[in-house]
């Protein structure tokens, strides 16, 4: 699996991409701008991003679907709870989202594999 981490914390996306790395998952770019994780999909392919959804200035929702458009799938992450940021998980179209403290090799894959939910529920 090739994957893209995009966040705004270098700090997150070097303690990220060692553990994906040393787990398995080949992480092709680790990006703090969305400009530029829009500037590496197009350099190699990737099959999945994980995007912060507090993405420092830049929209993680207009990210999302703008890897969606070019076959990324999108895994949305963060350190607030789920039901805090939902409005902004719908609108991203992404295929799931992880907490921080749970993104590892294993969650990554078992969010991508998942089905996605039944229309109007």
């Amino acid at each position: 699996m090739r994957c893209l981490i995009v966040d705004d914390s270098r700090t997150f996306l070097t303690a990220a991409r060692s553990l994906l790395e040393m787990e398995g998952i080949a992480v092709v770019a680790a990006c703090t701008t969305a400009a530029e994780a829009l500037m590496r999909v197009t350099e190699a392919p990737v099959d999945v991003a994980v995007v912060d959804v507090m993405l420092g200035s830049d929209s993680s929702v207009e990210l999302a679907q703008q890897l969606r458009a070019v076959g990324c799938r999108v895994v949305m992450t963060s350190t607030h709870e789920r039901a805090d940021i939902e409005d902004l998980l719908s609108e991203s179209l992404a295929v799931g989202f992880l907490p921080k403290t749970e993104l590892c090799a294993e969650t990554l894959r078992r969010t991508i594999d998942r089905p996605p939910p039944a229309a109007g529920g």
